[in-house]
């Protein structure tokens, strides 16, 4: 059977751009399909993005500190839109980066979601792609877990990296690290910052004296900890979100995150 490409690969992040790099270096026909943006999950959505608005966010602690060093620092303020814009421009930078790697190495980038249609068969947009090996690298996404008004009112850590407005009060529902480190951007540039999670404390997983150090730590820079406690629905009212916890407090913020794990991005597929 004559096949188009000896490897076709789903899916243009980390692991799927360096397979198909390595095997068009050894001389493999490869094409790789990607619905979004070459740079997947660390890059576009994840590490690189969230690393930058953590670093900007440290800044104000600095601030904090240095007072105590002599330093008089008035009138501090900050431009969420200007830290946006210089992340966005940092990730397209990264993203012309990855499409540069695939082209360089004389891999074919298709552009469109993929979706396995055979044994040796991808349909793109309609048109039929045949390989002899087929590689799924598609990463993950955001869960949303099965509470009312969750999916319909929360935004997951996608959509809290793009924000239009900066949130004057925001809940965050999740106590893994990308919990902890969004509660962190948030309240380092001056958002009312509540973490809401069901265990008696942040990091389930982590080693013990770890756990009660962040959660101490968190108090400190002014994060209000709701341990053990769950939400039990979620409401929109004029704009803003309410988060109804099972201890019968009802929190009204700006924003509601949801940072409740991750799943295959297979859906579809």
């Amino acid at each position: 059977m004559k096949y188009d490409y000896d490897l076709i690969v789903i899916g243009a992040g980390s692991g799927g751009v360096r397979a198909a790099r390595m095997s068009a270096g050894h001389g493999a026909r490869v094409a790789v399909i990607e619905g979004d943006r070459p740079g997947g999950t660390c890059v576009i959505r994840g590490c690189v993005p969230k690393k930058l608005l953590m670093y900007g966010s440290a800044f104000s602690a600095d601030f904090e500190d240095a007072r105590g060093f002599g330093w008089q620092i008035d009138a501090l303020s900050h431009d969420w839109s200007a830290l946006i814009a210089a992340k966005d421009a940092e990730i397209r930078r990264l993203e012309g980066i990855y499409r540069s790697l695939l082209k360089s190495a004389g891999a074919t980038l298709i552009e469109g979601w993929g979706r396995v249609t055979g044994p040796n068969e991808v349909t793109v947009n309609s048109k039929v792609y045949w390989a002899e090996k087929i590689l799924i690298a598609v990463g993950g996404v955001p869960q949303y877990i099965d509470v009312p008004g969750m999916a319909e009112h929360a935004i997951s850590s996608n959509e809290a990296l793009d924000l239009v407005d900066f949130p004057r009060e925001i809940a965050i529902y999740g106590s893994g690290y990308i919990a902890l480190e969004f509660a962190g951007i948030f309240n380092g540039l001056g958002a009312r910052t509540h973490l809401i999670y069901r265990s008696n404390l942040p990091l389930r997983g982590f080693d013990e004296d770890v756990r009660r150090h962040i959660a101490s730590a968190m108090t400190k820079r002014g994060i209000i900890l709701h341990p053990e406690i769950t939400v039990d629905c979620v409401t929109a009212k004029n704009g803003c979100r309410k988060a109804h916890l099972s201890d019968g407090d009802i929190l009204e913020v700006n924003k509601f995150m949801a940072a409740t794990g991750r799943r295959p991005n297979t859906e579809g597929l």
